[in-house]
């Protein structure tokens, strides 16, 4: 069986450390929808030693705080459910009242029509947020 997050990125390549990577999701309607990913295929977190748990925490630690000082989200969402790809990946998610499922998750059904200026406005500055984001994981 073949693995999406083995066999490519999984998205837009944002950052890459030897033991895992930061990548920006392409979720219609959440443009600040970030993965952290194991490199190596693992299914669970409990795969990895304590050390590889700390440093991936750590990390989504750091991913969580630059989204909320770069964007002041309203909340920010994590998971690691892996049911449709299990490769050990860590959603951070930017959350905002004006998004079309918030207070819902993101793959409940949308509670309003999608804002399409404020999903452009966010956009514009995922470059920035990136650049942030790359600083911030550069010594990890």
């Amino acid at each position: 069986m073949t693995c999406a997050l083995c066999e490519t990125d999984g998205g837009t390549l944002v950052w890459r450390g030897d033991q895992l990577r930061l990548i920006r999701a392409d979720e219609a309607g959440f443009p600040a929808f970030y993965r952290v990913v194991w490199n190596a295929h693992v299914a669970e977190f409990s795969d990895l030693s304590p050390a590889e748990r700390t440093h991936c925490m750590d990390v989504v630690a750091r991913v969580e705080q630059v989204l909320r000082t770069q964007l002041s989200p309203a909340k920010v969402n994590l998971a690691a459910l892996g049911n449709m790809v299990p490769h050990l990946h860590w959603h951070v998610i930017a959350r905002f009242a004006w998004d079309s499922h918030f207070p819902a998750p993101v793959w409940a059904p949308p509670q309003r029509a999608r804002d399409a200026a404020q999903e452009a406005a966010l956009a514009a500055r995922l470059p920035a947020l990136d650049a942030a984001l790359r600083h911030a994981l550069s010594n990890s």
